[in-house]
């Protein structure tokens, strides 16, 4: 299990901002109207993600990445190399940190003093300066099937793999970005054989553990929750794996780790 995870955010602000991201990044940047928010990533040229995060749009010029792994300032970098001559700034925000907020209508932003707030429905993800004291969100969020990628998954996983058109963070009906023609074609062909699954494990693993049966890579783990004596878990799993699953019991990994298959999400 990985531990409490900070806030890494990203400020893009400047006449050029939304210009820019919409180039960037695979989600709808066209249609994210100020004081909202929508999944989105950065993809590399094969279509793998760089990158996925909450953007939120603060007023006309201005969007906040929250990084869901990975750092912000790593991130700010690469995308610096894109920058050419658009009128625009990125700035890698210090550290902070994340707690659970009140119920608030999901994709709505809000901002009270120095406290940003995700809309999540039952709940807000709220970015704030002082350590948080209240993770309930990690479970809720497991639950609904919003990936958290430790660093092996980054520059690794294809959006297919982590359910990522069901979140609109990656678009098929948009003009080009990096890694729109791998996106298009598993749309539109599939054929793509690694999906995200919520389970239950039969004992501890952590974020970013790759699971074998048989010596054979089949899957690899994002994010672990405990709750009370029960562990829940997101995981990239091999479609071979969960078609053996009887039922929804899968056989056991190499490290005798057994799971229990609770829900799963089409690309």
């Amino acid at each position: 299990m990985h531990p409490f995870p900070s806030a890494e955010t990203l400020l893009l602000e400047g006449p050029d901002a939304a210009a820019f991201a919409h180039a960037q990044f695979s989600s709808r940047v066209d249609l994210l109207d100020v004081g909202r928010w929508q999944f989105s990533a950065w993809l590399d040229a094969k279509g793998r993600v760089r990158a996925l995060f909450h953007l939120a749009r603060l007023d006309g010029e201005r969007y906040l990445l929250l990084m869901r792994g990975g750092s912000s300032a790593t991130m700010a970098d690469a995308l610096r190399r894109f920058v050419f001559r658009s009128r625009l700034d990125l700035t890698a925000l210090p550290p902070r940190a994340l707690t659970t907020g009140s119920a608030r209508a999901m994709h709505v932003v809000g901002v009270d003093g120095e406290v940003i707030s995700l809309g999540c429905g039952s709940h807000s993800l709220d970015v704030v300066t002082t350590p948080g004291s209240d993770d309930a969100w990690r479970l809720l969020q497991l639950r609904e099937g919003w990936p958290w990628l430790p660093a092996s998954a980054l520059d690794a996983m294809l959006p297919a793999a982590l359910s990522l058109q069901r979140l609109h963070a990656v678009a098929v009906d948009k003009g080009c970005y990096p890694g729109q023609e791998i996106v298009a074609r598993l749309h539109f062909r599939g054929g793509h054989k690694h999906h995200l699954h919520r389970v239950a494990l039969s004992q501890p693993l952590s974020a970013g553990e790759t699971l074998r049966m048989d010596g054979r890579e089949v899957g690899c783990v994002l994010d672990v929750v405990a709750d009370g004596d029960d562990i829940e878990a997101l995981l990239v799993l091999s479609d071979d794996v969960v078609s053996h699953a009887h039922p929804g019991i899968a056989p056991a990994f190499d490290n005798q780790v057994k799971i229990t298959l609770k829900a799963a999400w089409p690309a």
